[in-house]
């Protein structure tokens, strides 16, 4: 498989890789909650070269660059270790850029561009974990203000966040889907208060706790009760950099150098198995870039993204897994490379959307499945 772009494009992957070497002991893809001052520094200096608005148009200070180049960069920060997307940059400043007023774009787009500014994404709760149409956090509008109750979970960075990307129902209990919307949530406004959960890879997600949380009617972004139509073309454009395959590459690189630091890659079922893997990483590279495809050629890309998201993340599990099946018992103490890639690999099948739903998705789009017994 020929994986190459094209010139211009190959020579940005140059840039990249360059720029890439001073940071090369960030290490903020996995640990990105708690070394967030190293990683906000980076997400600055990719925002004075403008790399996190790649894709944004021109027209409001993006470099109006192909999807390709993000693909490339999230990439390579992948294959680095450096980190992850922000939501900010992605979710948040492509619907702002799609719906927002010009007073929205005005007020935020700058200091999302410049890596000053940050979201976290309040998406999840105790009872909407996947199924978000079921979401309970509620937002009664009183005049030119909503009041804001509920909880979100599992959200990434809370405590070093600006704002909250907050789904609310504002339709009536049972409204599903057809009652959401979208309000930007000042973090430290009064009544938010940011909790820890703590994970198994030794990192942090968070709990936002709203009480009764006064929000500007100026700060929803949409209209009210459009939220679910916001959601999927959001998601739509941020599918190319969400599971990027580096990231396996990696995991495997790093295991097969364990493997031959402790004299291993001599054994034929560990060669066998190392093989075996590298064909499943060529595999994540193939459905990453199907992906890829059908956002350049503007086609919805569900089912692509949906296959693609349940293949890598439960092959980045494969991969943490193999070291400790070699038998070596370096792979079970805390603090050693490969243990530490089996503990965080545990949440990877239900971030983003678990498995369940994401095989839900081609079952019911790609087989039509749906209603059969």
């Amino acid at each position: 498989m020929n994986a190459r772009f094209g010139d211009a494009e190959e020579a940005f992957r140059d840039e990249v890789r360059r720029f890439l070497e001073a940071h090369r002991d960030l290490d903020g893809f996995f640990v990105q909650d708690s070394r967030w001052d190293a990683v906000k520094a980076f997400f600055r200096a990719l925002g004075e070269r403008g790399w996190l608005s790649l894709a944004w148009p021109e027209a409001v200070g993006g470099l109006g660059r192909s999807p390709i180049h993000e693909y490339i960069l999230w990439d390579e920060c992948a294959y680095a270790r450096a980190a992850r997307p922000p939501l900010g940059a992605g979710v948040v400043a492509k619907t702002l850029i799609r719906y927002g007023s010009a007073a929205q774009k005005a007020r935020w787009l700058p200091g999302i561009r410049s890596g000053e500014l940050h979201f976290s994404l309040g998406y999840s709760e105790p009872e909407a974990g996947s199924d978000l149409a079921s979401v309970r956090t509620r937002a009664e509008r009183h005049g030119d203000t909503y009041r804001v109750s509920g909880e979100k979970c599992w959200t990434s960075y809370a405590r070093h966040s600006d704002y909250l990307w907050c789904l609310c129902r504002t339709g009536e209990p049972g409204s599903r889907g057809r009652g959401l919307s979208i309000l930007i949530v000042d973090l430290h406004a009064p009544g938010v208060k940011v909790g820890l959960l703590p994970t198994l890879d030794g990192e942090a997600l968070h709990e936002v706790l709203l009480d009764d949380v006064s929000v500007p009617v100026e700060q929803r972004v949409g209209p009210e009760n459009g939220a679910w139509t916001l959601m999927a073309e959001a998601l739509a454009d941020e599918r190319h950099v969400q599971f990027p395959p580096a990231r396996l590459r990696r995991d495997l690189d790093d295991v097969v150098a364990w493997a031959r630091r402790h004299g291993l890659e001599r054994d034929p079922r560990v060669r066998r198995t190392l093989a075996d893997l590298a064909v499943g990483v060529r595999e994540a590279e193939v459905l990453g870039l199907r992906v890829l495809e059908t956002l350049v050629k503007g086609r919805s890309g569900v089912v692509e993204a949906a296959a693609n998201k349940v293949f890598q993340t439960l092959l980045c599990q494969k991969i943490a897994r193999a070291a400790l099946d070699f038998g070596a018992p370096e792979s079970l103490v805390a603090g050693n490379p490969v243990e530490f890639l089996w503990r965080q690999s545990m949440w990877e099948t239900i971030g983003g959307g678990t498995s369940e739903i994401m095989l839900g998705v081609v079952a019911k789009q790609e087989l039509r499945l749906a209603g059969r017994s």
